[in-house]
């Protein structure tokens, strides 16, 4: 018997182990697939967390959800999960920028660790402050027009809250 739920226990163990890897593993992701209007040249100029590209932050075009954070930050860090569940839906972009990191590394380990996969600019010099302010978490959802409809400040508790604000503010239907 002890022979039987051992083996049971390592069977289920390995069928798991790789799934349970995989939720939890991330990417760092290019930045090209962020939709931007080309003719917007003037701007807060932000690197790919990749380090392959730069982005003007005032180009960015909708829908999307652009959601600052930092790793340091407990609320940014309860709120991961929510963006995680809004992404496996494949309905809206999310773009992340983190800011206040200790080096571009150190923001990759944790977009790894978190299992997000979705493109993140970094702030190295916080420049984003003079749009954002200075706390975070802050969500601001922003249309095909790259107007800003909807600014979340502070934690979004749950990920029936993120899909509320989507579907309101954003129109789409999730």
């Amino acid at each position: 018997m002890k022979r039987f739920l051992l083996a049971s226990i390592l069977v289920f163990g390995s069928l798991m182990a790789p799934v349970a890897a995989q939720a939890k593993s991330g990417v760092v992701v290019g930045c090209s697939s962020i939709s931007i209007d080309r003719s917007v040249t003037k701007g807060v100029s932000l690197p790919c967390l990749d380090n392959k590209s730069k982005v003007i932050y005032q180009a960015i075009r909708g829908p999307v959800l652009v959601n600052v954070f930092g790793s340091w930050c407990e609320p940014c860090n309860q709120e991961i999960p929510h963006f995680l569940d809004l992404q496996a839906l494949h309905k809206v972009s999310i773009v992340g920028i983190d800011v206040e990191e200790t080096s571009m590394q150190a923001g990759r380990n944790f977009v790894i660790k978190k299992g997000m996969s979705w493109p993140i600019l970094f702030d190295t010099t916080s420049v984003t402050r003079g749009i954002f302010g200075l706390g975070v978490p802050v969500t601001w959802f922003i249309d095909a027009h790259g107007k800003v409809v909807y600014k979340q400040i502070g934690l979004i508790t749950s990920t029936a809250e993120l899909k509320s604000e989507v579907t309101k503010y954003l129109k789409i239907k999730l």
